[in-house]
This record gives C-alpha cells, sequence and structure tokens, in this order.
C-alpha cells in the first residue's frame, strides 16, 4: 500500500471516529429507562393517544422492575389526565378509581414522598366531581388529610397544588358541611405564591372571588391568564384554561349593567 492510500485509510478511520459522538445522544434516548420515554409522552399529553400510550409505557416499566413508587404515582397522574378528558362520566369514575388505586400503591410503597399523597388526593376529588358533591362528602375527610401531608412533606409541589385543592374543596363543600369561601380565599392565594402562573391556581381564585362577590378582583384573575406567559410544561392546561377564562369572561358577573 503506497503512502497516498495509507494516509487516505487513516483519515477515514479518524472521521468514523469522530462521527461516533455526534450519534450517542439519539443512541442514548433510545436506550432510555421505560420511564423517561413514559416522561417523554406524558409531556405531549394534549394528544390524548401519547397520554395512553404513555400509561402502556409505564406498565412496560412495571414489568421491566424500574422504581415501583415512580411508576405507580406516575400512572395516578396519568389516569388523572385521562380521566378529565373521558366524556362518559360512569368511564371517568372508573378511571379516576384506577387512579386512586395506583396512588394507595405508591404510598403503601413511601409513605414519606409526596407525590403518592397528591395524586391521591387529586383523584379523590375528580371521582368526588364526577360522582357529585353531595354524594361524595365522604371523600372531604381524606382528601384534606392527602394535602395535610402534602403540606408537611412540601408545600410547593406541583407549585402550590395542596393549597390549590384545599382551596377548592372549601368552595365546592356547601357550608352546611364545612364550606368556608374565606378559607378558600386563604389557601388559593397562597397556592398562587406558588405557582402564579399556573392557570388552575386562578381559575379557582376566580371562582372564589366571585362567590366572595369581589368581581373587580375575579375579572383581573381571569384576565391574566389570558395575557400570562405560559410554562413551558403546562402548555395543554393553559390551553384549556384559557378557553375557560374567556367562558367565565362572558358569564352574567362580568357583563356591563
Amino acid at each position: 500500500m503506497n503512502a497516498t492510500k495509507r494516509c487516505v485509510l487513516v483519515t477515514l478511520t479518524l472521521l468514523c471516529f469522530l462521527a461516533v459522538p455526534a450519534a450517542l445522544p439519539a443512541r442514548a434516548q433510545a436506550t432510555g429507562s421505560l420511564t423517561q420515554q413514559s416522561d417523554d409522552l406524558y409531556a405531549e399529553r394534549g394528544d390524548l393517544a401519547k397520554a395512553k400510550a404513555a400509561l402502556a409505557k409505564l406498565d412496560e416499566a412495571l414489568t421491566a422492575k424500574e422504581d415501583a413508587y415512580g411508576i405507580y404515582w406516575r400512572m395516578a397522574r396519568v389516569e388523572y389526565w385521562i380521566g378529565d378528558h373521558t366524556a362518559d362520566n360512569n368511564a371517568k369514575k372508573q378511571i379516576f378509581q384506577k387512579g386512586i388505586d395506583l396512588a394507595k400503591k405508591a404510598i403503601a410503597l413511601d409513605p414519606n414522598k409526596v407525590e403518592g399523597h397528591f395524586w391521591l388526593g387529586v383523584n379523590y376529588g375528580v371521582y368526588g366531581e364526577a360522582k357529585g358533591v353531595l354524594k361524595s362528602l365522604f371523600l372531604v375527610k381524606p382528601i384534606k388529610e392527602e394535602m395535610r401531608r402534602v403540606l408537611e412533606i412540601d408545600p410547593a409541589y406541583d407549585r402550590g397544588g395542596a393549597d390549590r385543592i384545599l382551596g377548592r374543596v372549601y368552595h365546592e363543600v356547601p357550608g352546611m358541611f364545612g364550606g368556608d369561601e374565606k378559607k378558600s380565599l386563604e389557601h388559593l392565594l397562597k397556592a398562587v405564591e406558588y405557582g402564579p402562573r399556573v392557570g388552575l391556581n386562578l381559575l379557582y381564585l376566580a371562582d372564589t372571588y366571585i362567590d366572595l362577590k369581589r368581581i373587580d378582583d375575579a375579572r383581573k384573575t381571569l384576565e391574566t391568564i389570558l395575557t400570562m406567559e405560559p410554562m413551558p410544561d403546562l402548555l395543554p392546561e393553559t390551553a384549556e384554561e384559557r378557553d375557560q377564562a374567556r367562558a367565565k369572561l362572558e358569564t352574567k358577573p362580568f357583563k356591563k349593567k
């Protein structure tokens, strides 16, 4: 082999080695954990099919014996999203019940972590909404208990999630059964401190302002949803919450006399 051919061969060999690092990120992503792949799918949950695929991927992760605690609370979170975007009320209740059962499994594995308690309380709440407030008053106590645990472990979790849920409970439950708009306001203002760009914090706060006859405050709160910069990880939620804010602003309390 002459010197020119040897030089070309060495050059091509070096180029091949130099090309390998550029391909590594894609290869690493392809071989990532099943739980991480589920998280990637869940990030695109605005497409409900992706949320269902995320749930299926978590089933695979469970079979592969990845971290069971992390899998169970994530499954509870996905069940909540799917149920919340299911039209049939009976189907909703079945899905939320699955979320409840999965969150309980997470708590059984580690009662000192926040995620299981939070998603149990959330699924209790939406199950109660699907069942009807008066038919689900028995859930008020366990919801409050789960949110109390969240506040003990990490009050900032889900950007004020515990205060958001408690604020909504005090708003939705009739006064004779423990509802209290002043307590609702207190919790929701705290939630907004933790998550000023979380549309659900603001929607719930606006509803409480309306019941307290603070219509100007409610209007400003709803208008904030329409103008705020969305959180990158909450784009699907923010889009829906903006639609809800626009609809609320068209209702009777905001019509000029």
